[in-house]
């Protein structure tokens, strides 16, 4: 298969030949993208649907094979008498029976007494303490919890959601190389120019940088949520450094330390393997010494919150872990400063926002990037991995579009569908959310952290005479959901078991040939009573989560036996070497990395 899952301009090539036979008399293809005399129309440019709202009939919440509902006397007494309002409970259906998936755990964990189960709790701590598992608030280190209840995913409801993210995935990576390239979505009047022209992150430094296998968007996390009805949404996309995904293999090895026979009893597909999956990614991605390319994890410092999953994928894949100073441009070459000499720097895998990348393009008083990064990535001579200018791809208010998005370049109806959506930036949209503003939730499309989301119902009258001016004087910079219920997973508070809401990341690694999604991804809980913010500033937790396989593989049973995942060349990379950084301006810059990770709003910063 050719690179990036065929390359955009194949698929282009493909799209217009068939929008040429329809044309002149023949049957419409089902692949054919949108002709340009229905793609300008308003009606058409507005659809994620019109007013965001989709255009299918509500679906009834799956049908379940009745089981024993749940009985006294066990960890989970009382649970089923009072879920959270309409929200759609994983475990337990409306009649509080068991659901299938569920059913091995729920047998497993009743047969737990709050002694041994309260062991165990602190058993999972004391791990995450002692394996430096944190997370970074206001420059604390803290321990993110992990609820002892894993949340649940059938092998074909998980099939169905690998295809959705594999083909919003491969819509995106089309999306990214035309936007930077030919801009022909634009011109066919698919998206108004404006939209992605008003973008704070459409850099125009970024444009005609051609990745060498054609691959743009390395590792994409789809941030999901599931309805009052029991469907999986998607919430948000994040293509720039989404994070999360060390929680996720943490959460998997702790889990089967303390609960081994959990383990025993059920076939859990392995999440241990992720870091071989992005090692070989990014060996693909390499121009140069593609047979053992040099590949570096370039990190903004140890007082950035994700510091620890930089540190983790680095160790890992057995490649080199580096801050800015570590590395210098000569001849628009990147080379690393090590303790034996220079070496020539093939791919980077930053986890850098794109302001602090490089201080000769954007932020002139970065502290964490390299001058002349673009310079040589622009010559073809090193990979940023994933590519600059990526943030475009996930802004909220382009999320509305992505269902247009992947019928024009893959002449697809999208396998998931987007929370309903109202844009502010549209007339008729603004003035619905500002009559309805106290039902609905607003979210800066620049948010971050969960912070600046407004909650209609909860909101004073002076909060939201506030919001509606802000939402007037700046409209591209706000959209606006309905309230929705997330999907509730029995949690253990305070020696009981009770329902809290939660969303799910899935991690989504493209290598050119392939797009594979980790089996499962980063589940984070909301741990107070009643609220829908699952982030970690804010009181959130994660769960692990759990694939169900049909049968076990090698990589199962490396992960329960505690098998390292390391995919290095087996030659030792020599260390960086020490240069003296201004220490109080890096730390500062450190924090204000704005990166995608476990801290949002349904999903470190988006």
């Amino acid at each position: 298969m050719s690179p990036a899952s065929t390359t955009s301009a194949s698929k282009r090539a493909a799209s217009k030949a068939t929008k040429s036979k329809a044309t002149t008399g023949s049957q419409p293809n089902k692949s054919t993208k949108a002709t340009k005399s229905t793609a300008g129309r308003k009606s058409d440019t507005k659809a994620a649907g019109t007013k965001g709202r989709s255009k299918e009939p509500a679906k009834r919440a799956k049908t379940v094979v009745r089981e024993p509902k749940a009985i006294d006397n066990t960890i989970f007494s009382g649970y089923s008498e009072g879920p959270y309002g309409k929200a759609f409970d994983e475990m337990f259906d409306a009649d509080g029976e068991v659901r299938a998936p569920y059913r091995g755990i729920y047998k497993a964990m009743s047969e737990y007494d709050a002694a041994d189960l309260d062991v165990r709790v602190d058993a999972l701590g004391r791990a995450f303490i002692d394996q430096g598992v944190t997370f970074s608030l206001s420059g604390k280190e803290r321990p993110f919890p992990l609820d002892v209840v894993p949340r649940v995913i059938s092998a074909g409801e998980w099939s169905k959601l690998e295809a959705g993210i594999t083909q919003r995935v491969q819509a995106l990576e089309l999306f990214l190389d035309d936007i930077y390239g030919e801009q022909e979505i634009l011109r066919d009047g698919v998206l108004p120019k404006r939209l992605v022209h008003s973008c704070e992150h459409f850099h125009r430094q970024a444009a005609n940088i051609r990745p060498p296998n054609g691959v743009r968007i390395h590792v994409a996390g789809i941030d999901l949520i599931r309805d009052e009805n029991g469907d999986f949404r998607v919430l948000e996309d994040n293509l720039r450094s989404p994070s999360g995904v060390s929680y996720v293999m943490e959460n998997r090895r702790t889990m089967a330390r303390v609960f081994p026979d959990l383990f025993s009893s059920h076939r859990v597909r392995a999440v241990a393997d992720y870091p071989s999956h992005l090692l070989r990614a990014l060996r693909a991605s390499a121009a140069f010494n593609e047979a053992d390319p040099n590949i570096v994890v370039l990190t903004p410092g140890v007082a950035n919150s994700a510091y620890f999953e930089h540190s983790l994928l680095a160790r890992l894949m057995g490649v080199e872990l580096v801050e800015g100073r570590d590395l210098f441009c000569r001849d628009n070459i990147v080379y690393m400063r090590t303790t034996e000499g220079e070496q020539r720097v093939d791919v980077i895998y930053r986890r850098i926002d794109d302001d602090f990348l490089d201080p000769m393009q954007f932020r002139p008083d970065s502290m964490l990037g390299v001058a002349g990064l673009l310079n040589a990535a622009r010559a073809g001579n090193v990979v940023i991995s994933s590519a600059v200018g990526n943030g475009v791809g996930d802004d909220k208010l382009i999320y509305t579009y992505v269902p247009e998005i992947i019928e024009y370049y893959l002449g697809e109806k999208p396998s998931l569908q987007n929370v309903d959506t109202l844009r502010c930036w549209l007339d008729d949209e603004c003035e619905e959310v500002l009559d309805r503003i106290d039902e609905l939730v607003v979210k800066p499309v620049e948010g971050s952290g969960g912070y600046g989301i407004v909650f209609g119902p909860d909101a004073t009258k002076a909060e939201l005479d506030t919001l509606a001016r802000k939402v007037r004087n700046d409209p591209r910079g706000w959209i606006a959901q309905p309230v929705v219920q997330l999907s509730t997973v029995p949690t253990k508070i305070d020696g009981e078991v009770r329902p809290r809401h939660v969303d799910l990341r899935p991690f989504a690694v493209n290598d050119g040939e392939s797009v594979w999604v980790l089996p499962g991804g980063l589940t984070r809980v909301a741990l107070p009573e009643g609220s829908l913010v699952v982030n970690s500033s804010q009181g959130g937790g994660s769960k692990d989560t759990w694939v169900l396989a049909s049968s076990r593989s090698s990589a199962e049973d490396r992960e329960l036996s505690g098998a390292k995942v390391v995919n290095a060349s087996g030659v030792a990379a020599a260390r960086p070497a020490e240069s003296a950084p201004d220490p109080l301006h890096t730390q500062t810059q450190q924090q204000q990395q704005a990166q995608q990770g476990t801290d949002q709003q349904g999903g470190e910063h988006r």
